[in-house]
């Protein structure tokens, strides 16, 4: 129990060092206010899976830059708008493609790039953590994590499974 409680604060630790300027932005504190899957908000949701993806990449024999692992993972899901609201008009995209799961990471990313500084690593966490949906896939350890992480998140959250921290 104790070792428990010794790598989640590890762990929020890591998420407050890289990404408290990302918890403090005005639009990832208004992501709060959207349902992502189930009942959770879109800010919790991008919370866990930044928490389940440094749990996840601290188990594997590999190097990943934490940083961007943090930072990415908390905004793969930064498109600002309730996307179970069939009225909102998702701009520059064909019709043919005006499905959430297609088009969010885009707008995440352009989003994001508004906001804060961005590595290329981070870019490709955003732009493909719905592989294969986004065709191309990752191209970074830390972009494959966060894509894990955000559909084991994702599973738990739609069949109402989750139960507080991931970690």
């Amino acid at each position: 129990m104790k070792q428990n409680r010794g790598n989640r604060r590890k762990i929020h630790k890591t998420i407050l060092e890289h990404g408290s300027d990302i918890l403090r932005s005005p639009g990832f504190i208004n992501s709060g206010k959207s349902v992502q899957h189930g009942n959770m908000s879109v800010r919790q949701h991008s919370i866990d899976v930044a928490q389940c993806s440094l749990k996840i990449s601290r188990k594997l024999p590999f190097h990943f830059e934490e940083k961007d692992l943090v930072r990415g993972a908390l905004l793969h899901d930064y498109f600002l708008y309730d996307w179970h609201n069939k009225k909102v008009k998702l701009k520059d995209i064909r019709e043919f493609h005006k499905l959430h799961g297609f088009t969010h990471p885009i707008t995440a990313l352009k989003n994001a790039k508004k906001e804060f500084e961005l590595t290329k690593r981070q870019e490709d966490i955003i732009r493909k953590h719905m592989w294969p949906l986004t065709i191309k896939p990752p191209a970074c350890r830390e972009a494959w994590v966060v894509t894990l992480a955000d559909k084991y998140c994702s599973l738990l959250e739609t069949f109402r499974l989750h139960r507080g921290d991931m970690t």
